[in-house]
């Protein structure tokens, strides 16, 4: 027979007395500890420090002044059953929005809305969603524009701001609808600038806004508002391995909006970036042993002949020159056509941005505006 050692013992005779002791109450125990009186206790006053309490009343009026210009999106999709031929519209996915004019135009995410049947917007205050229709988007810089009839109290447009001159560390506030609870106010700072996101399109999209404030799914394509409650920036993704928020989340800058917007209102499409130079295919650079694109005509006046780019030329004895060849563009490499098309496609008028050239065989950086390829 084994043996138990006898402090072992006596700690489980211990515990068996404890649970005794202290064993769940049968009814009717602690009937003499009852208080008849009892009563609710009474609200203790308020007294927040100064500072906070002013932080508070201004973030409460920010979100009255802003929530109006939000909206709820909602778009659907068709799924055709193959046995009975049937066609079934569901609810394919949920985003924000926001009011761009009293006419009734809605800004958002061109991915919101990307492969929708239908899309349907939902004003704040309102039960009923609005029938929306597509005006356009530019899917290189992951923006769009819906029309919705205005309601007749009419609409509330959010104020623009830069986001030329923002800081790290700047508060800033995101409304949206996450995971469809709409209305939704988070707060956090600008974490970094001018970071370098990948659009819908494939593209890069450069200047963007990097925030600490909770974005989530359905935020996407809401505002991302400063201290002023004016739109710095259009919430449009995140970084997160689980999909939800990691305090790492990206705007489009409100500066890119505000060019791509109204192209898209004139023409159903985003403005294109332009240099203004006509180039050599990759195959014949790469006969003659270039790597990079080798410009062949600049446009008079256009944005390369005002930075000062020269193209191909032909003395008098008919010997050709080999003029400026792009190897980079905003401080990235370009090695063929497709790379400085693909730049551009990143880019929006009006932008200036450093154009790396290789001329005579040595390196040169020219500032260049970019135009526009409309």
């Amino acid at each position: 027979m084994r043996s138990v050692p006898l402090r072992s013992t006596f700690g489980m005779l211990l515990l068996l007395g404890a649970l005794v002791v202290f064993g769940a109450p049968s009814q009717g125990d602690g009937s003499g500890l009852l208080v008849p009186d009892a009563a609710p206790r009474p609200v203790a006053p308020a007294d927040p420090a100064p500072v906070l309490a002013a932080l508070d009343a201004a973030t409460e009026a920010l979100f009255e002044r802003a929530h109006a210009g939000v909206v709820h999106i909602r778009t659907t999709a068709v799924a055709h059953n193959p046995f009975t031929r049937q066609a079934t519209e569901y609810l394919a996915g949920e985003g924000t929005g926001f009011v761009w004019d009293e006419q009734g135009h809605v800004v958002t995410n061109y991915h919101v809305i990307r492969g929708a049947r239908r899309a349907f917007v939902q004003l704040a205050g309102e039960d009923e969603s609005r029938p929306a229709r597509l005006v356009g988007f530019d899917d290189r810089h992951d923006i769009a524009v819906l029309a919705i009839e205005p309601p007749e109290g009419g609409l509330t447009p959010l104020p623009l701001g830069s986001s030329a001159d923002l800081r790290v560390g700047q508060h800033v506030f995101a409304i949206g609808n996450p995971f469809g609870y709409d209305q939704t106010l988070t707060s956090g700072v600008i974490s970094a600038l001018d970071r370098v996101i990948t659009s819908v399109a494939g593209n890069p999209i450069h200047g963007v806004i990097q925030t600490d404030a909770a974005i989530n799914r359905g935020n996407s394509g809401g505002p991302l508002l400063d201290t002023s409650g004016r739109v710095i920036g259009m919430n449009t993704m995140i970084f997160s391995p689980t999909g939800t928020s990691l305090g790492i989340g990206f705007a489009v800058p409100v500066d890119t909006i505000d060019r791509v917007v109204p192209t898209i209102l004139r023409t159903g499409q985003g403005p294109r970036a332009s240099l203004g130079i006509s180039a050599a295919s990759d195959s014949w650079a790469r006969r003659h042993g270039v790597e990079g694109v080798v410009v062949v005509e600049v446009a008079p006046g256009g944005p390369a002949a005002v930075a000062g780019v020269e193209p191909v030329s032909v003395d008098e004895h008919g010997a050709v020159r080999l003029g400026d060849v792009v190897v980079g563009l905003g401080g990235r490499p370009v090695r063929s056509r497709a790379d400085l098309a693909s730049e551009l496609a990143g880019r929006t008028p009006g932008e200036v941005v450093d154009l790396e050239v290789l001329r005579d065989g040595r390196p040169l950086t020219l500032r260049v505006r970019l135009g526009s390829g409309e």
